[in-house]
């Protein structure tokens, strides 16, 4: 990759051809042509998730700038963030979905591909097995909750990052409201970082 890359994550039963995908695609495209993008298809299975982005992104020399995960994505962004030093921006992030995710368990489908994939009850421990208390240093993480967020429960992810940069935003939804209104902001935030 010839330019600095941003890697962003997918939530749950999302895909790189999201609405706040494409958006971001296209905001780098028009104000950020400095800056690349990585927006990979993850795997169903937690497990696996990690062990390709970590395959695929972080064992090389070159790394990302930072990592900004939606919902499901913001859970694994915490944990390689705080794995590989790197910062990141969440956006309305699933801070338990091995509780949440408990009420999906068999089949689902993709809402962007179609593909149907099923949930089982491994996958909620090795969700498990990646929560991570947000230990770094303070500038690391961004955390950005919408109040009228209808599928979790931002008061959550207050608790959890609190003594992190937040934006508490009144309002708004699970798809994050005014996303590309913020973007020049995560972007600021994940460039500010300097590893030691």
């Amino acid at each position: 990759m010839a330019n600095p890359y941003l890697l962003y994550l997918h939530g749950f039963k999302s895909s790189p051809a999201s609405i706040k995908a494409k958006k971001l695609y296209d905001w780098v495209r028009d104000q950020r042509p400095d800056l690349h993008v990585e927006i990979p298809a993850l795997p169903f299975s937690p497990k696996e998730t990690i062990r390709y982005l970590e395959t695929s992104y972080f064992h090389s020399s070159t790394r990302p700038v930072g990592i900004i995960g939606s919902s499901l994505g913001g859970y694994y962004a915490n944990y390689l963030s705080l794995e590989h030093h790197v910062p990141a921006a969440l956006i309305n992030p699933a801070v338990k979905p091995y509780l949440l995710l408990n009420d999906y368990l068999g089949q689902n489908e993709n809402l962007y591909t179609g593909e149907v994939f099923e949930v089982i009850p491994a996958h909620m421990q090795e969700l498990l097995s990646l929560d991570r208390a947000p230990e770094c240093r303070r500038d690391q993480i961004l955390t950005l909750v919408q109040t009228g967020d209808e599928t979790l429960n931002y008061h959550e992810a207050v608790e959890k990052y609190g003594s992190h940069p937040m934006w508490i935003i009144p309002g708004g939804s699970h798809e994050f409201d005014g996303f590309v209104e913020v973007l020049p902001a995560i972007v600021s935030h994940l460039e500010g970082f300097h590893r030691p």
